[in-house]
């Protein structure tokens, strides 16, 4: 319901007092007039939203952010191959140089699991607590993980370096995960239907930026360290611990604006409306109570009343006070639970190839011949090498295709760019996969552009859109929570492609099941194309118009 009509705020006004005050003949209270003046204030936000200082501040913590999380996630590309100079430096045939899998995997996937956590737990905590609160307890856990991540080292027996790092990632993970839902509800908050779009993409594109600046401090400390570790390779025991130790940096120079970071005055107004709705409630259930008492004694008198509730049920069930309707009840319907699954649904489809391809970008570099020799070559050579290949992957189709989707979302609309994002995808996985040996065997260039373009859709669809629309397309006072409900299902798509299908691309050599993978991600795809359809443009309309935040109140 929109109030930015005068005259028909005005009727709508009126019919309020009318319903109210032919309640068991109640005149209108003061609090179902704080009620609507709320109402009719967090509708016109939208109108008084201006680029300025704050707002530029705000936009700058939220996208420094998601570059930290970038880098975090992703330097363990990385940092997998260094730990396989370290510590199997002096193993024998293929297995030397390696992680071996089962740690590879382990410490892959533990973000992600710290994520899908954190994703839930914070992504509440931000509706019931408050955004910037949480937000910056957010920053506070990784950081100290970060570091402590950086001073991972073998313990007690059973507890190796790969164990104690899996667990300190995890935790790392767990306030990387509240980045998710907090940014978006964050920034969604603050912009303008005119804006929204562009700005909630510009913050998400910042991850294009930290997929870059890993490898990139990748070589500059492999280069600074590499005398020393041509003459020991166990020297390489200090460049990792640097790149990962060096990715506190941006959360440490932003955490003070994070800590006066200031709730958006629509989650305070909404809070408010919601706590005005809840006390009209127990004001209404009151006076029922009061007449409850008169009626019952004249009841009892004459031997009518059965049942010492009787009558207030029967006036709770004719006259039910306006209330706020919980979480539970909101999604039990089955038009808003459909957004909820929609926009799960389609992140956890997106991950699965996402992550599937991302924190195995080792494979695409050895499948176009760019990384080397594991064996023959100097391990500070192999590094940087494979530290280029990771920014070249990402330049040509990570990064532009963030930035066109930030120049094009507010134009083409939240859902056809998702949609034609997952229909190439599909296409383009369909290509890769049924005839990944023979472009490979003909031309590496013509496999170099496929798979550039299939990162180019990645980010210029579903990537982008499916973090921007669950900041949408759900009432403030859950937003929060359904946005972390949405990103922990990508983040289990993350655990499955990275835990499930890619322990299968090794079955019949090494990568040879590569193919068969890429035409498994060619269905998700095809998923995420479908479930697309039960979600709602929000393209141009204000966040109270997406959601009919009015029927959030029964």
């Amino acid at each position: 319901m929109s109030f930015h009509n005068s005259s028909s705020a005005a009727d709508i006004t009126e019919v309020e007092k009318r319903r109210m005050s032919d309640v068991h003949g109640l005149d209108i209270d003061e609090r179902d007039r704080d009620l609507l003046q709320r109402q009719r204030e967090l509708e016109d936000l939208d109108d008084n939203t201006k680029l300025n200082w704050e707002m530029i501040k705000k936009l700058t913590v939220c996208g420094v952010a998601f570059l930290n999380d970038a880098y975090d996630m992703f330097a363990i590309n990385i940092v997998a191959m260094i730990l396989g100079f370290v510590y199997y430096h002096d193993a024998e045939g293929a297995e030397q140089n390696t992680v071996p899998k089962k740690w590879d995997t382990l410490i892959k996937i533990a973000v992600q699991i710290g994520c899908l956590l954190g994703q839930l737990v914070l992504g509440r905590l931000g509706d019931k607590v408050g955004r910037t609160t949480v937000y910056s307890a957010s920053l506070m856990i990784a950081i100290i993980t970060t570091i402590a991540s950086a001073f991972s080292n073998s313990m007690v027996k059973g507890f190796n370096v790969f164990v104690v790092l899996f667990i300190w990632r995890v935790l790392l993970g767990f306030g990387i995960g509240g980045d998710y839902p907090l940014t978006a509800t964050i920034v969604s908050e603050y912009a303008s239907p005119k804006n929204r779009g562009k700005l909630m993409s510009a913050v998400f594109a910042c991850q294009g930026f930290g997929n870059v600046l890993a490898p990139i401090v990748g070589i500059i400390v492999t280069a600074c360290f590499k005398s020393a570790i041509d003459d020991d390779v166990r020297n390489l025991d200090y460049v990792w611990r640097l790149i990962i130790g060096l990715g506190c940096i941006p959360g440490v120079a932003t955490l003070y604006w994070r800590l006066t970071m200031e709730d958006s005055k629509r989650f305070q107004l909404e809070s408010a409306k919601a706590a005005a709705a809840n006390a009209d409630e127990d004001m209404q259930r009151e006076k029922l109570l009061a007449k409850q008492h008169f009626a019952e004694d004249n009841m009892q008198e004459e031997g009518l009343l059965e049942s010492p509730n009787t009558v207030l049920n029967v006036a709770l069930a004719d006259d039910k006070p306006r209330r706020a309707k919980t979480f539970g009840q909101y999604f039990s319907e089955w038009r808003h639970l459909k957004v909820l699954l929609g926009t799960s649904i389609a992140w956890f489809a997106l991950d699965v190839a996402f992550y599937g391809i991302n924190l195995n970008s080792a494979v695409v570099i050895d499948a176009i011949g760019f990384a080397g020799d594991l064996y023959k070559d100097k391990p500070s050579h192999f590094i940087i090498r494979n530290c280029l290949g990771n920014i070249i992957i990402n330049i040509l189709g990570s990064v532009p295709g963030y930035w066109i989707s930030v120049f094009t979302i507010e134009r083409l609309g939240r859902k056809t760019i998702q949609l034609m994002g997952f229909a190439m995808l599909t296409i383009l996985y369909i290509v890769l996969g049924f005839a990944y040996h023979k472009i490979l065997d003909k031309s590496v260039a013509g496999f170099i552009v496929l798979f550039t373009l299939a990162q180019l859709f990645q980010n210029f669809g579903p990537n982008v859109t499916t973090f921007v629309i669950p900041g949408e397309v759900f009432p403030t006072r859950f937003r929060s929570t359904a946005h972390g409900i949405s990103a922990a299902a990508g983040k289990l798509g993350a655990i499955v492609a990275q835990g499930g299908f890619m322990q299968l691309k090794d079955r019949g050599g090494k990568n040879q099941f590569i193919d068969h993978l890429l035409e498994i991600f060619a269905l998700f795809m095809l998923i995420g194309f479908f479930v697309t359809f039960w979600i709602p443009e929000s393209k141009g309309k204000t966040l109270e118009e997406i959601c009919d935040e009015s029927e959030e109140y029964y």
